[in-house]
């Protein structure tokens, strides 16, 4: 079994504990109180980022997500009556970095959710994972900003979350094999960003081409593109616009591609993001197992990859 399985499997008990830990969110909260947050990831935690602003907002928050990158070279970058709220894994990305870096020497009061162990962290979420392809941190960085958000005056049934994953874990396989060229993820509202968590942890893991992002987004102009090579993947949390997604899978349908629907609707839209991304969890693995990739090597074991990574930093 991949790394990455072994991680999915524990993350309802990762869940718990992130829940059962709530000593460190008073100090966390008042930072943010009656402020403007901006909330700052890249790749995974660019999309976290997006979700937790959504998550934010129910308690009247005026939170704003913005790449690691452009915070770090042109702006958006919060001032000092403002807030930063940072989203890394491990703690060792260059940008987030920078951005954390310059927050603290300006004076911007921040709250870091990252791994446990990383000394930098305010709220931590998992122990650093083996697998490259991030999954419990993702979940365990949603969660906190879901608590912070609680905390703030949204309201939100974050006790059923862990068991709501665990359900979604024991359903076994989606059904979604790898197509002939093109696999599209859509989502609408949050569920956006979990349609492109799903393109980059399946682009990622299994070196299949994807898309993934906004269902109108892709109506407007991607779809024209989709044809009988290629399938899509409609993800439904409910919610306004979701009916969109219908008019997208017809699109889809009627020129050939297989398209497959997912709706996970019981929480309600703000927290369909947690059980819809374990539906694209296990589609990433399940693409990886099919074709007989390394879900956990982030390509590292190709030919050349490792050599160009070692060059570069992340």
């Amino acid at each position: 079994m991949s790394a990455m399985r072994e991680t999915m499997n524990g993350q309802p008990e990762a869940l718990r504990r992130v829940l059962a830990d709530t000593d460190p969110l008073g100090a966390a909260v008042e930072r943010l109180r009656g402020r403007e947050v901006f909330l700052v990831g890249t790749g995974t935690s660019w999309h976290a980022a997006n979700q937790g602003a959504s998550l934010l907002r129910l308690a009247g928050v005026r939170a704003w997500p913005v790449q690691a990158q452009d915070a770090a070279l042109a702006g958006p970058f919060p001032k000092p009556e403002d807030a930063l709220v940072l989203m890394t894994h491990r703690g060792t990305k260059r940008y987030t970095s920078d951005v954390l870096q310059r927050a603290r020497a300006e004076g911007v009061p921040t709250v870091v959710i990252s791994r446990v162990g990383n000394p930098e962290a305010d709220l931590d979420t998992v122990p650093n994972e083996t697998s490259s392809a991030f999954t419990a941190s993702h979940l365990g960085a949603l969660l906190r900003v879901g608590q912070l958000a609680v905390a703030l005056g949204a309201t939100l049934d974050l006790g059923a979350v862990p068991d709501v994953v665990a359900a979604e874990l024991a359903a076994g396989a989606t059904g979604v094999i790898p197509p002939r060229r093109l696999l599209e993820f859509a989502g609408v509202g949050a569920n956006a960003w979990t349609a492109g968590e799903g393109a980059l942890k399946t682009r990622e893991t299994s070196y299949v081409a994807t898309e993934g992002g906004n269902c109108e987004h892709i109506l407007h102009g991607p779809s024209v593109a989709l044809g009988s090579d290629d399938a899509l993947v409609c993800l439904n949390g409910g919610g306004p616009g979701a009916e969109r997604l219908d008019d997208l899978a017809l699109v889809a349908s009627s020129a050939g591609s297989t398209v497959h629907r997912f709706d996970r609707t019981d929480l309600g839209e703000p927290l369909s993001i947690f059980a819809l991304t374990v539906v694209v969890q296990k589609i990433a693995a399940e693409c990886a197992e099919a074709l007989g990739t390394n879900p956990d090597s982030f390509g590292k074991d190709l030919p050349g990859r490792a050599a160009a990574w070692d060059r570069i930093q992340l």
